[in-house]
């Protein structure tokens, strides 16, 4: 749920975030002031609110709906329109006092104002912030009458243009008005909200970069995917599952999820339907005590008719609607199945796999649509399609202790466990069991994408990541500036390329032209090997078609003589995208054969003579 607090036209506005929505609790808007959450709970959204404090400073204050035609009126400048003018017979229309320079119907009425004599002069405003405070403080908290009472001791209002005018009294509402909105919680609301307040925790990260990442990343729903095995018999190709390097708090990870369909839990009535159909074919009893309802069984047996005498239940006995579940206290429940067991992590198909460089991924941006990494709910979506291993684990996984399996102990002994230790002992083999799992299936690649958004050095990252990716995979690499990119697009341009394969194939020559002699000079080969890894810190022959690209939208102001983009906008970094197509190089020495384009010249001399 969040919670916009502002007027509901403001092009940027501050917005308060609410992971989730409890009854009964309180929300704390700043100095908009404090409501309960029931007057807002089970209403639809996008209803703009506004605060009527009570006279008594202790009440809780109550919430109002701003109708849409007030919102409306107030935007078109209705409630404040200048007023009407008519010129005097005597006055003439151009040139003279009055309304000079104005535009003037044929009946006297001023169609169009000119601002051109009006002079900007504070001191026209008769009101001081002293007495503007105590408005506030002795106000119904509306905001209303202050801002009626501000134009009103304003000298220059009447000579204010329709859109000065609007202009002012939208700056007006905004800052006495203490109205909100209540609107759905989505990825762009949430971007624009850690931006304006902390744009380091994710990057400088912006709505339209994170567009352009899901799209280009090819991120869309694997669900209905086909799973291949690839030539070992072991290794899973294609699927819909994507690696990601996040390190935005999981603001890149929500959007993934969102774009693949997992990021959003399931409502009550989705996750109850499976229940529902399992308990309608169980059998229900009935005593005589309690009206029977109609079954499919009930059929069989004799139809009372309205002439006979129906019995009723006693009036001091209880009714079913006394009783939770509708049902009386002598009648026996049905028995529920037990729900069976979902392993985390367990998902084959539409998944996301989450490289983090700590013991536990930084995910806290996936509170704000009902996850906790750390105690994750079962019902959700990510708790089977979201992965989640470290670089040790995926580098060098026997480094890791919780790779090695626990010590199994047979049912003898835990049966003479207490319930604590035997609790721990299958929590160790569950958590043994996934991170097997997720190690073992993320070593084998075969994934669909590769998405970067971290501050290590990209080079790094995609030396180990790359070859984890499937033959026309994308690859997709965020920075806030663009040195890191610029040099990781030449690591795999062209001229790169043709160097490296120059260099494997003369090595390749060297060893089948001349056998190695049993003394070779081992610091030799160290060095070249160093330099080799300095000149190709990463295989350029697994990416091709390498870009740059950056995009953001800015918000102009558009008006005849005066149309830039707005002075006030956020600065910060610009951020840039790195695009590649992931390929497979073909083993051994490529050679270019074929006929010869050109035309064949003559050698000798046409010395037959014509017929």
């Amino acid at each position: 749920m969040l919670t916009s607090c502002s007027e509901h036209l403001r092009p940027a506005f501050r917005v308060c975030c609410e992971p989730q929505l409890i009854a009964h609790s309180n929300i704390n808007l700043g100095k908009f002031g404090t409501f309960n959450s029931n007057q807002i709970i089970d209403r639809p959204y996008h209803l703009t609110y506004e605060f009527l404090e009570q006279e008594d400073a202790k009440a809780q204050p109550k919430l109002r709906v701003v109708p849409a035609a007030e919102l409306h009126a107030e935007a078109l400048g209705s409630d404040h329109a200048a007023p009407t003018e008519s010129k005097d017979d005597d006055a003439p229309a151009e040139g003279g006092g009055g309304v000079a320079y104005d535009i003037v119907g044929e009946d006297g009425e001023v169609i169009m104002r000119n601002n051109r004599l009006t002079v900007d002069d504070p001191s026209r405003q008769t009101l001081s912030m002293d007495e503007i405070e105590e408005l506030k403080k002795a106000g119904s908290g509306s905001g209303k009458d202050i801002i009626e009472k501000i134009m009103a001791s304003h000298l220059g209002i009447e000579e204010k243009t329709k859109f000065s005018l609007a202009k002012y009294t939208l700056r007006k509402s905004r800052k006495y008005l203490k109205r909100f909105t209540v609107l759905p919680l989505d990825i762009p609301i949430l971007t624009e909200y850690v931006t304006e307040k902390e744009a380091y925790r994710i990057m400088e990260l912006r709505d339209d970069s994170l567009g352009l990442i899901c799209s280009w990343a090819n991120v869309h729903s694997g669900a209905t995917r086909r799973v291949m095995t690839a030539e070992d018999g072991t290794s899973q190709i294609g699927g819909g599952r994507w690696l990601v390097v996040d390190d935005t708090g999981g603001l890149v990870t929500a959007a993934l999820a969102e774009r693949m369909g997992i990021l959003y839990p399931h409502t009550e009535e989705e996750s109850s339907d499976s229940e529902d159909g399992n308990e309608e074919n169980l059998p229900v009893e009935h005593n005589d005590d309690t009206p029977a309802t109609t079954t499919p069984a009930a059929s069989t047996t004799p139809a009372t008719t309205a002439t006979e005498d129906t019995h009723m239940p006693d009036a001091t006995t209880a009714t079913t609607a006394d009783v939770p579940n509708g049902t009386s206290p002598d009648q026996p429940r049905a028995p529920r199945k037990p729900r069976q067991h979902v392993s985390q992590s367990s998902a084959s198909t539409n998944t996301l796999t989450v490289l983090h460089s700590n013991n536990q991924p930084n995910l806290s941006h996936l509170k704000y649509f009902g996850f906790d990494s750390g105690d994750p709910t079962p019902s959700h979506p990510l708790y089977t399609h979201l992965k989640s291993l470290s670089w040790l684990q995926l580098l060098s996984p026997t480094d890791d202790p919780t790779y090695f399996e626990p010590e199994i102990m047979p049912e003898e002994t835990l049966a003479t466990l207490k319930s604590s230790k035997r609790g721990n002992y299958y929590r160790k083999r569950r958590r043994w069991e996934r991170t097997k799992r997720v190690v073992d299936e993320t070593r084998l690649g075969g994934f669909d994408g590769l998405v970067v958004a971290s501050n290590m050095e990209p080079a790094t990252i995609l030396k180990e990541c790359v070859p984890l990716v499937k033959g026309g995979g994308q690859v997709v690499v965020y920075s806030p500036n663009a040195e890191p990119l610029v040099q990781l697009c030449d690591y795999y341009s062209k001229e790169r390329r043709t160097a490296y394969i120059a260099s494997q194939f003369g090595q390749q020559g060297q060893l089948n032209g001349k056998r190695k002699q049993n003394g070779v000079d081992e610091e030799e080969d160290d060095v070249e090997g160093d330099d080799e890894e300095d000149n190709f810190p990463v295989n350029p022959m697994l990416l091709l078609a390498p870009a740059l690209q950056t995009a953001r939208g800015r918000q102009w102001q558009v008006l005849p003589g005066r149309t830039h983009a707005f002075m006030t906008s956020k600065g910060g970094a610009e951020g840039y995208l790195f695009t590649a197509t992931r390929v497979l190089p073909i083993e051994g020495k490529v050679e270019a054969r074929g006929l010869r384009g050109g035309k064949k010249r003559k050698t000798g001399t046409d010395t037959s003579a014509p017929a």
